[in-house]
C-alpha cells in the first residue's frame, strides 16, 4: 500500500507487543509502519527491539522535567513530530495528561489485561482471578481522561483454568492481547475507524493528523 498507517508506539518494558507489531509490519499487506518508538526510561529491551529494526526512538523521563505538565507537553510534541495516524501504548507505564490527550484525541490506543469495564487498574489479571471469574481476557481501547474507561475497540476472551496462578493467567492473556492488537491495527489500516459515542465503528476514513 502506498500510504501505510503510521504508528508511534510508547513503551516502558520488554516490548513484546511492540515486537508483535514490528513482525506484522514486515508484511507489505499489513499496510502499517512503526515510524517511532518512545519510552519513559532508557536501558529497556523494547528500545533495543526498535533499534534492531532501525526504528527511530526517543526517551523522555518524568524526573527530567520540573513539572508533570512539562513532561506531557514534551511527549506530545515529540510524538507529533512523527505525524502518526495512531499512537499505541504498548506497556507504557505512565499516564499521559491533558496536552497529549487533546492532541491525539480518538487516536491513542492502549491494551488492558482484563475484559473492561471489569477489573480496571494495574492488576487486571490478579483481580479477575481473585474474584473467581471463569473467563477474562484482554481489551484494546481508546484512551480518554479516565483510567481504563475509554471506548472499546476489541476484546479477546481467555478462559480461567482451575489451577491458574496470576502469572500463568497473565501469560495467556498476553498471548491473546498481542494477537488482538495486531489484528485490530491491521483492520484499522485497511478500513479506518471512528467513534460513535462510546461505540468504535470500523469502515470510516483513516484518522487525520
Amino acid at each position: 500500500m502506498s500510504n501505510p498507517l503510521r504508528l508511534v508506539v510508547l513503551v516502558s518494558g520488554t516490548g513484546s507487543n511492540l515486537q508483535a507489531l514490528l513482525d506484522a509490519c514486515a508484511e507489505p499487506a499489513y499496510a502499517t509502519e512503526v515510524v517511532a518508538v518512545g519510552a519513559d526510561r532508557d536501558g529497556i529491551l523494547a528500545l533495543e527491539r526498535a533499534e534492531q529494526a532501525q526504528i527511530p526512538t526517543f526517551v523522555l523521563k518524568v524526573e527530567d522535567f520540573d513539572a508533570r505538565e512539562a513532561w506531557d507537553s514534551a511527549l506530545m510534541e515529540q510524538t507529533a513530530a512523527y505525524a502518526p495516524d495512531l499512537v499505541v501504548s504498548a506497556g507504557f507505564m505512565k499516564l499521559v495528561g491533558a496536552s497529549f490527550l487533546a492532541r491525539f484525541a480518538g487516536r491513542f490506543l492502549n491494551t488492558h489485561p482484563a475484559l473492561l469495564p471489569s477489573f480496571p487498574g494495574m492488576h487486571g489479571a490478579r483481580d479477575a482471578l481473585e474474584y473467581g471469574v471463569k473467563v477474562t481476557g484482554a481489551t484494546l481501547f481508546v484512551v480518554d481522561e479516565g483510567v481504563d474507561t475509554g471506548a472499546i475497540v476489541a476484546q479477546a476472551v481467555v478462559p480461567v483454568e482451575d489451577d491458574d496462578t496470576e502469572e500463568t493467567l497473565h501469560e495467556r492473556i498476553k498471548v491473546a492481547e498481542r494477537r488482538m492488537l495486531v489484528d485490530s491495527i491491521g483492520r484499522i489500516a485497511r478500513e479506518g475507524f471512528h467513534l460513535d459515542g462510546r461505540r468504535v465503528r470500523f469502515g470510516a476514513a483513516r484518522p487525520i493528523q
